[in-house]
């Protein structure tokens, strides 16, 4: 009898810690969920090599250049235009370019959101409807 209220005893005591610490912990965007912590960061991180590729290429090259150009090019290292649900691309105006990652947006239950994001020429990443 014992050992069985000493496993309840643990089991409520785990189940005390997992909520404090994964339910309850900081979101890294306003209204995202812990645990979308790391999708966000490769999110932006894609974000900053596809806006570094793009201002390598422009250099070089004198243009703008899609997405899929840079991709096989060999500008860009990426292999893939997504990354957990977002997608990305790149939009072209002169010597000017705006690199997005967009994710549908969550069912109207859901307290989730997932937010989009843009960089540009600038290298700062700022966040878009």
């Amino acid at each position: 009898m014992r050992s069985l209220v000493g496993l309840l005893v643990c089991a409520a005591l785990f189940f005390v810690v997992y909520h404090i610490f994964l339910k309850r912990m900081p979101a890294t965007d306003q209204g995202t969920a812990s645990t979308q912590a790391i999708t966000l960061i490769g999110v932006r991180s894609d974000l900053l090599q596809i806006a570094e590729a793009e201002r390598a290429y422009i250099a070089i090259n004198g243009h703008c250049a899609p997405l899929d150009e840079l991709m096989s090019s060999g500008s860009l290292p990426m292999t893939r235009s997504e990354r957990d649900g977002y997608s990305y691309s790149v939009e072209c105006f002169g010597g000017e370019f705006t690199a997005a990652a967009h994710h549908s947006p969550a069912p109207a239950s859901s307290p989730i959101r997932y937010p989009n994001f843009a960089v540009d020429a600038t290298m700062q990443i700022h966040e878009i409807d």
